[in-house]
C-alpha cells in the first residue's frame, strides 16, 4: 500500500472514530436528560405521591395494606401486579408509563422562565403582601408544590386560576400592584427554595373561618400563615 493510501486511510478511520465518539455521547446525553425528568416512585420512597398510587392499587384489589405514603415491599409487589396486568415491564418502580397507566398525573415544577416568574410572583403577591421574606418564599414553594401533587392541577397556570384556591384571584389582589420582594421570592422558590419542606396548604388562621383550612395539622408557621401538608 502506498504512503499516499494509508495517509487516507489513517485520516478516514480518525474521522469515524470521531463521529462514533460523538454519537455515542449524544445519545448518552439525551438517556440521562430523559431519566433525570422522570417522575419515580420506589421503595423507600415517601410522600403524596406514593399515597396515590396506593389508593388506585387499593381501588384495583391489588394492595391491601394501610394508606400510608411509605414505598414499602407491599406496596412494589401491588405495583409489579398491576404491571403485569398492563403488559408493562414488571420493574416494581412506579415511573412515569405506570402513573399514567394508574390515573395519577403528576406535574414538574416549570423552568423560571419570564412569564413564569412573572405568573408566580403576582400571586406571591396577592396572597403574601407585608409578609416576610421567608414567608413570601413558602407561599410561592406551596404553590409549585401543589403542581407535582396528585391531588392539583399539573401547570402552574391550573394551580394559581384553579376555582377556589386563592382568595386574591377574586378580590382584586391579583391585580394589584407587585411587592418588589415578591419578585426575588418567586425566582427563589423556582430555583428550589421550600421553608415549608413539601407543605400544599397554608392560611391566615385571622383571616379565614374555612373548616376544612382549620383541620388541617399545622407542621409550621411563618408570619401570619400556618403551612400544612395536608
Amino acid at each position: 500500500m502506498s504512503k499516499t493510501k494509508i495517509r487516507q486511510f489513517i485520516k478516514t478511520f480518525s474521522i469515524m472514530c470521531f463521529v462514533l465518539t460523538f454519537i455515542t455521547a449524544l445519545s448518552c446525553a439525551v438517556f440521562e436528560s430523559d431519566a433525570s425528568v422522570e417522575t419515580v416512585s420506589s421503595l423507600g420512597s415517601s410522600g403524596a405521591e406514593v399515597e396515590a398510587i396506593q389508593e388506585k392499587l387499593k381501588e384495583r384489589g391489588l394492595y391491601n395494606g394501610e394508606i400510608t405514603g411509605y414505598y414499602g415491599e407491599q406496596t412494589q409487589e401491588a405495583v409489579k401486579k398491576f404491571q403485569k396486568q398492563q403488559g408493562i415491564s414488571q420493574t416494581g418502580t412506579a415511573g412515569s408509563q405506570t402513573l399514567s397507566a394508574l390515573g395519577i398525573s403528576i406535574g414538574t415544577i416549570p423552568e423560571a422562565t419570564e412569564s413564569n416568574v412573572y405568573l408566580l410572583t403576582r400571586i406571591i403577591s396577592a396572597e403574601a403582601r407585608g409578609e416576610p421574606y421567608t414567608g413570601q418564599v413558602a407561599v410561592g414553594a406551596v404553590i409549585l408544590n401543589r403542581i407535582e401533587h396528585p391531588s392539583f392541577p399539573d401547570t402552574l397556570s391550573g394551580v394559581i386560576y384553579q376555582n377556589g384556591a386563592f382568595t386574591a384571584i377574586v378580590d382584586g389582589q391579583f391585580d394589584e400592584p407587585i411587592a418588589e420582594s415578591a419578585y426575588s421570592a418567586a425566582r427563589d422558590a423556582l430555583n428550589g427554595w421550600d421553608p415549608t419542606g413539601g407543605c400544599v396548604y397554608y392560611y391566615n388562621p385571622d383571616k379565614t373561618s374555612n373548616s376544612f383550612m382549620w383541620s388541617l395539622p399545622t407542621i409550621m408557621t411563618i408570619g401570619n400563615h400556618r403551612f400544612s401538608t395536608g
